[in-house]
């Protein structure tokens, strides 16, 4: 029997079944939305064609993006040819020096390429990071993040990197760090493998600082590596999410409580032709 013989009720009663049953699924989902993409992850790619590399990302179904190099492009011809692909830059990572020294600079491509975020990954530092170098940190993220709110109407965001965890009183470096800036100008983006690595629960900062955190680095370390506060593992040492260490789904609720505005996934590896896919089909598969 066709569809065009079916008595008009039962066709209505067909559509409202399959549609019930979609929404149930995703009411139950943990992480029903798209994942947004650094890109980082596909940096060999984009070194070689700016333009595929956007097609092979469009393909996955990805249209947030944080860009933290314009890859031979202006601003301008990078935001076109996001825009003809219905892909948006919602956060834009730049060095601590251009950030400092640069920030109209850094703002007026920010604007842009229409991020909302401004990130800065790293801190200076020489050796084992020190209060100083702290110190010194807070009043250009408390200076400069003002610069971009006020006269930009952009949001600076710090993204830790593993170093940042040395104890200091009685929490770390990184406590003192998000205690001592403005919330009203800096805010922060948590790249979870970068909290795990020094020995921190991503879940237990969420639950800290809470709206304090607007943007998330989603990626996974591999199992039986060991870390440490130096900041630095093999790229090889990124995995699908689900795969490795973190407690993905624990960490994932924290975030969604916490409000977090982006997740990006970021994969440093040389496998990320297999490794995303597999991290967006565990994102789809989580329950709450």
């Amino acid at each position: 029997m066709t569809l065009k013989k079916l008595n008009p009720f039962i066709l209505i009663l067909i559509f409202w079944i399959g549609f019930h049953d979609i929404y149930a699924q995703n009411g139950n989902m943990l992480f029903p939305e798209m994942p947004g993409l650094v890109s980082y992850t596909h940096r060999k790619d984009f070194e070689k064609d700016v333009a595929l590399t956007l097609d092979k990302i469009k393909a996955l179904g990805i249209t947030d993006m944080e860009f933290s190099n314009l890859f031979g492009k202006t601003a301008p011809e990078l935001r076109k040819l996001l825009d003809e692909r219905g892909i948006k830059c919602s956060s834009f990572g730049v060095s601590y020096n251009d950030l400092v020294n640069k920030t109209a600079e850094v703002a007026q491509n920010a604007k842009i390429l229409g991020a909302e975020y401004v990130r800065v990954a790293g801190i200076p530092h020489k050796g084992e990071f020190t209060k100083e170098e702290a110190l010194s940190a807070i009043n250009d993220f408390n200076r400069v993040g003002k610069i971009l709110k006020e006269e930009h109407g952009l949001t600076f965001a710090y993204h830790n990197h593993g170093f940042e965890f040395q104890p200091y009183k009685d929490g770390t470096l990184y406590d003192f760090i998000v205690k001592s800036t403005n919330p009203k100008y800096v805010y922060f983006e948590l790249d979870i493998l970068w909290a795990f690595f020094p020995g921190i629960d991503p879940a237990e900062l969420l639950n800290k600082y809470g709206n304090r955190y607007k943007l998330m680095h989603l990626k996974d370390l591999r199992k039986g590596v060991p870390g440490d506060m130096s900041g630095r593992t093999s790229p090889e040492n990124d995995v699908a999410l689900g795969t490795g260490q973190l407690d993905i789904p624990s960490i994932i609720r924290a975030a969604k409580k916490a409000g977090i505005q982006h997740y990006y996934i970021e994969d440093e590896s040389s496998n990320i032709d297999v490794q995303v896919p597999k991290t967006i089909e565990y994102l789809r598969s989580l329950k709450k």
